[in-house]
């Protein structure tokens, strides 16, 4: 009977103790939902780290591509402007054209400059690393720049040897080294020497401008003599009183020019820039203050705002084909016109990487020359600026007669605001087609998913179109219709007469693109109109926010 109870007593004790813990946790549970409800949320700087931490992320691939991969041949203006870019497309287009324009031969898909570049860092990891990437170490750095020396005293184990007369002669024993030499860099002239050495005795060579370093016996007394030391013409201890940056000891016997204390140090600063650019001649014209004109050129600028922070810049330059110089060769005659361009800012800072390219004339049988010399050549490269104020400098230089000429104009990026009804630059064309899927985003004169070729004389003949492009942003969207509503309307003025030769309106509907963007594309056709000069007149409304724009531009029929 008293086990019976002591049973009972034990199943009701074992009743509350599980009751009680189930409480227990589910209070424990309460409180950590209840501490989770009321988490503080995140301080606006703890927001800005955490963007930077993402962005860091981001930034990685091509952080690489910039500190490794063409460490060694971007230049520091390519560098600064690679820097600015803000956003991912903006630097794969920077990656592609950085490769573009070191291409030799463009016309082809394969760029051998690049697979050259990477088969030099392969090559150069595998034969020069030891406590680093052989891409990273002094004789890799000059590897990559200028490939493979014309020959190489190489002396990986060091040891005894025999100095060169001109550093004093004499036996010693050598840290290993290595002396590169080329018969020619564009950078150091002519027979450059580089010497590399290894004092460490671990593979860790470095470049040298001291031909004594490799000397293991240097600072030994009474060991490794010199012939002037051995001869009495130089005392050991004079070498550490020299003033010419080495240990040599050739005592007051005078160097060979090449081995000049400045001289070195000239060629040590230029092997550590990278390659210079291609256009020599018209990078010193930009820099002239002298202004050539015997190469007429008309240059256009129009913008397109991607973002509030970042505006596609279209630089659009046009040359008459009878101002150029033709050269014949196989009964074919062909021009080109090398252009160089930089833009900076007012106070000369440069803000993106100059731009050279080649604008070139097809070859044509020499007996078709002269139709071939009617029209324009033309060429357009696509920049990408922050919204601001900038110095725009073009050289252009025709290959064939040396005819030059320059050109500056003062920049002003707009700024789109995202409240506020703006467009971009009002274009006359003489070619505004859609491009087919594939295409979108290829080539010059690409907006988007159309091919918009500015005319940049504003010249047109009746037989032709006048095409009319516009971008627009920022409607105000119909809260029921999800919708713009607006019109716009067209008018064409005949100068000096004030004659309304067009006119007509189409409601926002018409155009293609939503509130945030839509595009205007027109083609206006001029067999009606009078030889003169035109101004065309477009009165954008945006209905809801009660704001116009009035963009206008001249042409002239002849």
């Amino acid at each position: 009977m008293r086990s019976r109870v002591l049973l009972a007593f034990c199943a009701i004790l074992a009743l509350v103790v599980g009751s009680q813990a189930a409480d227990d946790k589910n209070a424990a549970k309460d409180k950590t939902k209840q501490k989770e409800t009321i988490a503080k949320p995140m301080t606006d700087r703890q927001k800005r780290q955490a963007e930077d931490r993402l962005r860091k992320e981001l930034q990685s691939p091509y952080k690489k591509w910039l500190d490794e991969e063409v460490r060694w041949i971007i230049s520091d203006e390519e560098r600064t402007a690679f820097n600015r870019l803000q956003t991912d497309d903006e630097k794969q287009a920077f990656i592609e054209e950085f490769w573009l324009r070191r291409d030799p031969s463009p016309d082809t898909e394969e760029n051998e400059f690049k697979e050259e570049h990477y088969r030099r860092i392969a090559w150069a990891n595998d034969r020069f690393a030891s406590g680093v990437p052989g891409w990273k170490t002094d004789r890799g750095q000059i590897y990559i720049k200028f490939g493979p020396p014309d020959e190489n005293d190489s002396h990986t184990s060091g040891g005894p040897g025999e100095r060169p007369i001109e550093e004093g002669g004499g036996s010693t024993t050598f840290f290993p080294y290595e002396i590169w030499r080329y018969r020619y860099l564009e950078c150091c002239g002519s027979d450059v020497m580089i010497e590399f050495v290894d004092p460490s005795m671990t593979n860790e060579y470095h470049l040298t401008m001291d031909p004594s370093e490799k000397d293991a016996l240097a600072r030994v007394p009474g060991a490794g003599l010199t012939m002037y030391e051995q001869m009495g013409l130089a005392n050991k201890a004079d070498r550490f009183t020299r003033t010419d940056g080495t240990l040599l000891g050739t005592g007051t016997m005078p160097l060979p020019a090449r081995m000049n204390q400045f001289d070195r140090l000239q060629q040590y600063t230029n092997l550590q820039k990278a390659p210079g650019i291609k256009f020599k001649d018209l990078e010193a014209l930009v820099q002239s203050t002298i202004k050539y004109n015997l190469l007429p050129m008309k240059v256009r600028v129009d913008y397109f705002p991607l973002t509030s922070s970042n505006v596609t810049t279209n630089l659009t330059l046009q040359f008459e084909r009878k101002d150029l110089q033709y050269k014949q060769k196989d009964n074919y005659s062909e021009a080109a016109v090398n252009v160089f361009a930089k833009i900076e800012t007012l106070t000369r800072r440069q803000v993106i990487r100059p731009i050279e390219e080649v604008v070139s004339i097809p070859p044509v049988p020499t007996e078709m020359l002269q139709q071939a010399t009617q029209g324009s050549a033309i060429y357009q490269k696509q920049i990408y600026l922050a919204p601001g104020t900038y110095r725009l400098t073009v050289a252009a230089k025709d290959i064939v007669s040396g005819n030059t000429t320059t050109y500056e104009q003062r920049l002003d990026v707009p700024r789109a605001e995202d409240d506020r009804l703006t467009m971009s630059s009002l274009v006359l064309a003489d070619l505004i087609e859609t491009l087919p899927t594939r295409n979108i985003g290829e080539g010059q004169f690409v907006i988007g998913a159309s091919k918009v070729r500015p005319r940049v004389n504003s010249t047109f003949r009746r037989d032709e179109k006048v095409g009319i492009y516009l971008q627009l942003y920022n409607f105000q969207m119909d809260e029921l219709t999800h919708k713009a509503d607006g019109e716009v309307q067209y008018e064409v003025i005949k100068n000096g007469t004030n004659e309304k030769v067009l006119d007509f309106s189409e409601d926002l509907t018409t155009l293609t693109g939503g509130a945030s963007q839509m595009i205007i594309e027109k083609r206006l056709p001029l067999l009606n109109f009078e030889p003169g000069s035109y101004t065309l007149k477009i009165k954008v409304t945006d209905k809801k926010r009660n704001e116009t724009l009035t963009p206008t531009a001249t042409f002239t029929v002849l």
